[in-house]
């Protein structure tokens, strides 16, 4: 309780702060308004092109699949597995450290720079050969990757206010999706490469997708904003005047005083609060089952395209159409998460149609028609994830304080790439091309994330009941 009155002291003397001619500050909704606008072409196209390009990096190894890639390094689907394994491995092992880093240096510095690590990592791992250069790459990438999505997460934070974040956190997973969808094509024609300069396809595919991860990177570090308090880029940019730059900070933390981040670092409470916090359990349950398929078809979609009947580099574009649906369905769970206030409610209803097309797919896996379970894959690719962004906002929302949100988000994200270590090794090689064991598994565990999303709406449902009888609820649900 000390800390709680210590937090809302502090937010209570910042939100009073007076402009130059010592009035209180105030704007109007149409100023508001334009300011937002301008940070929504400011802020959110760097974090979502780094996200795409982060995609593309981890992602692209499945295109790579459908171009002889375990014949050309000297592995097997075991080995590829394990390999994916040690990738989430990479990223769940520095989540947390890395929000952490990031809570004291700041976006521009620290995320600018994970983007140059990784696209160094991921342009040179067209140069590997053998199990070992190909477990250590795996393994350097998720490292330098980890924490970017939570850290792209908190900031959007810091910019937006509650009733703005789930729409901003799906458009930050646009550059996810937009990858997935882009990713095929890009594949399609890279691919055909094979040859120019003695290089293999996917060789081509990693080396050009790497170095436009560098330029990606050099442009996060020189035009992102510091902060809202300081609008101003590396290179000396300013993009906000003294007034603009006040609002934007006070429509924030009047909005949630609990944003307010009075240290540039982390305290051991809020870390020890986060971690004993029991509302997350069914949040990281729920992440960890409902997204390990989502990694499982990262992975090998592209291959079980082309076991329906589908030709091998065609698949790649094919397999394009689920990710762009993706994109639509992301975005209109945000937007209506955002109208209705009910972020729960729409993470409950993602998980229900994953769950209704999971099953649909492993109804279908003895059919014969390929054109059918081809568009019953694509159908559940569309459907996969939109809830996923919305379920990062409703946590965010929930969190008491500015440095328990970003080690919330860091464990948020960690439960995703955990759910990665599982989804690698759902399909085994004696199980292909049907992968009926594969398709088992995954329908339990949507099932078993369909239950942890009923036990997460129905906690925040009954916490609220109880305490409205001593005065107002404070959980979002």
């Amino acid at each position: 309780m000390a800390d709680e009155k210590q937090i809302a002291d502090v937010s209570e003397s910042q939100l009073s702060t007076s402009d130059d001619e010592g009035r209180e500050l105030t704007w109007t909704e149409a100023e508001e308004k334009a300011l937002v606008r301008r940070v929504d072409l400011l802020v959110m196209p760097l974090l979502i092109l780094g996200f795409f390009a982060l995609q593309l990096d981890r992602g692209n190894i499945g295109n790579a699949m459908t171009d002889f890639f375990l014949r050309d390094v000297g592995i097997t689907q075991f080995q590829f597995n394990i390999g994916q394994q040690l990738l989430s491995a990479g990223i769940v092992v520095l989540e947390i450290p890395s929000n952490m880093i990031l809570y004291r240096v700041g976006p521009p510095i620290w995320i600018g720079a994970q983007i140059l690590a990784w696209g160094l990592v991921a342009t040179f791992q067209a140069f590997q050969k053998g199990l070992g250069p190909y477990l250590a790459t795996r393994l350097l990438l998720g490292l330098c990757e980890a924490g970017f999505i939570p850290a792209g997460l908190f900031t959007i934070t810091r910019w937006y206010k509650r009733d703005e974040t789930s729409t901003r956190f799906s458009f930050y997973f646009i550059g996810n999706m937009f990858a997935g969808g882009c990713s095929g094509l890009i594949a399609y024609g890279i691919l055909h490469m094979r040859g120019i300069c003695g290089l293999a396809g996917w060789q081509w595919l990693f080396l050009l997708e790497g170095l436009f991860t560098l330029l990606v990177g050099i442009l996060f570090i020189a035009l992102f904003p510091l902060s809202s308090a300081k609008p101003v880029s590396l290179l000396g940019i300013r993009y906000f005047s003294e007034r603009e730059a006040q609002i934007l900070q006070h429509r924030v933390l009047r909005d949630d005083p609990t944003k307010f981040q009075p240290r540039r670092n982390v305290s051991w409470g809020e870390v020890k609060a986060t971690f004993t916090n029991w509302r997350l359990l069914p949040h990281f349950f729920m992440t960890l089952l409902g997204m390990a398929p989502a990694h499982t078809m990262g992975a090998y979609a592209p291959s079980l395209v082309v076991s329906f009947g589908f030709d091998r580099l065609k698949s790649n574009a094919m397999l394009s159409i689920g990710s762009w649906l993706l994109l639509l369905t992301n975005l209109a769970w945000g937007a209506i998460a955002d109208k209705t206030k009910l972020r729960g409610p729409m993470v409950f209803l993602g998980v229900f149609l994953l769950w209704g097309f999971t099953i649909g797919n492993r109804v279908l896996v003895e059919s014969t028609d390929g054109n059918l379970r081809f568009g019953v894959l694509v159908t559940a690719i569309a459907f996969q994830a939109p809830w996923h962004a919305v379920h990062g906002s409703w946590l965010a929302l929930n969190a008491k304080t500015a440095g328990e949100r970003s080690i919330t988000m860091a464990i948020f994200i960690m439960s995703a790439n955990v759910a990665g270590i599982i989804g690698s090794q759902l399909f085994q090689a004696e199980d292909a091309p049907l992968y009926r064991t594969g398709w088992t598994v995954i329908m339990v565990l949507v099932s078993l994330a369909l239950l942890m999303s009923i036990f997460a709406n129905a906690q925040y449902w009954l916490l609220n009941r109880f305490q409205k009888r001593e005065g107002e609820a404070r959980y979002h649900y």
